[in-house]
């Protein structure tokens, strides 16, 4: 975890005795705001497994709401995924999304919750917006098709939240992150983020560098199966770096160049947000006083307000992963929305802004990564 900016005397009408419901508290934002709730003296924490409660189903969700006194919702549960999980379960992504967006609103609502706070996307803006991007571009242009299914289940759920502020006066409020990191990240390289991947990827070179096959099989374990084609190049690197293969990744060489090949360009530029930076905003707006009569006071940008390259960012973790050796970019593969870059002066005006550079987010990811392998 890191440090930031302590929001202990900003509770505002968030009383430390409110039951709080994380939806979604095992990923990577749920569990990083129940780690800020727990930091700040909450001891009321509502929480529930999948294992006990299935949120794609409106029956159970009604139950589980009708049965205790919940006072403030995070709606963090969601499926998630980078360009290839979108592209490949397009479907699971729009039905998924959709489903439990509508059954934990509408059954707050039932149960009378007022304070609500819904998880967006900054993927909900349109491809081509002007930068940085403001609250208002919502809906002023079209989406980038490899998370369109995605981004119109997020949008539906925002629309969800206004409907019901300006109908029934609740104070359902959502936060637009942009790209997340951080504890409790997903490292499997088919459905991972462009950030957590490059780490992976990086380590499991730099293991290779070093012959240590045992960490790359227990990385496996942990992390999910290694895609035959970067085994491929793990073991070109072992061997142009004089260590032998073992038997099982020889015959995988092939014609594999000794290299980590990542996607796209590298050209794209994006913001990188830590999520325990990403934690701090969102028990800051949903405590916020006041109500949500207002378009322009339920919806917030959650950022940095800076970006860099994605060829940047893969020389920033290279470096602190220690991996020396040759990168090459694969432009077959998708690179998505040119620049996504959020305007974050709304939140900023309110008093909040983020506080953990990326360099040492990167640094602390990649120390709770190793911790998971030992």
């Amino acid at each position: 975890m890191v440090d930031s900016m302590d929001i202990g005397a900003s509770c505002g009408a968030l009383a430390k005795d409110s039951a709080v419901f994380v939806a979604g508290h095992r990923g990577m934002v749920g569990s990083a705001v129940v780690r800020r709730l727990k930091n700040r003296g909450f001891a009321d924490i509502v929480i529930s497994g999948r294992d006990e409660l299935n949120l794609l189903d409106q029956r159970a969700v009604a139950s589980f709401f009708q049965a205790r006194k919940i006072d403030a919702v995070v709606l963090a549960a969601a499926r998630v995924g980078g360009i290839h999980a979108n592209a490949t379960f397009p479907a699971e992504f729009i039905y998924q999304n959709l489903m439990v967006e509508a059954n934990v609103i509408h059954q707050a609502f039932r149960s009378g919750v007022k304070d609500l706070l819904f998880l967006g996307s900054s993927c909900i803006y349109p491809r081509e917006c002007p930068q940085p991007i403001q609250e208002s571009y919502l809906m002023t242009g079209p989406l980038e098709p490899t998370n369109a299914p995605y981004a119109l289940a997020k949008i539906s759920g925002i629309e969800m939240c206004w409907a019901y502020n300006r109908q029934y006066g609740v104070r359902y409020r959502c936060v637009m992150p942009t790209n997340l990191y951080g504890e409790n990240d997903n490292f499997d390289l088919p459905t991972s983020h462009v950030l957590p991947a490059m780490i992976r990827k990086f380590y499991l070179a730099k293991l290779a560098q070093c012959g240590d096959w045992d960490a790359v099989k227990r990385d496996q374990v942990r992390f999910g199966a290694i895609p035959k084609n970067f085994l491929s190049s793990l073991a070109a690197i072992a061997r142009f770096s004089g260590h032998s293969v073992p038997a099982e990744f020889e015959s995988l060489i092939d014609d594999a160049r000794p290299e980590v090949v990542l996607w796209g360009s590298g050209t794209p530029r994006r913001e990188f947000l830590h999520v325990d930076d990403l934690a701090e905003a969102c028990l800051f707006v949903l405590a916020m006083p006041g109500g949500a009569d207002r378009t322009e006071s339920f919806i917030f940008n959650v950022g940095v307000g800076k970006d860099l390259s994605i060829v940047e960012l893969a020389e920033c973790i290279q470096k602190i992963v220690g991996y020396h050796g040759p990168v090459s970019w694969d432009p077959s593969m998708p690179d998505g929305t040119p620049r996504k870059l959020l305007d974050v002066s709304r939140l900023a005006a309110r008093g909040w802004t983020a506080s953990i550079p990326l360099v040492r987010g990167i640094e602390a990811t990649c120390q709770w990564y190793l911790k998971q392998l030992d």
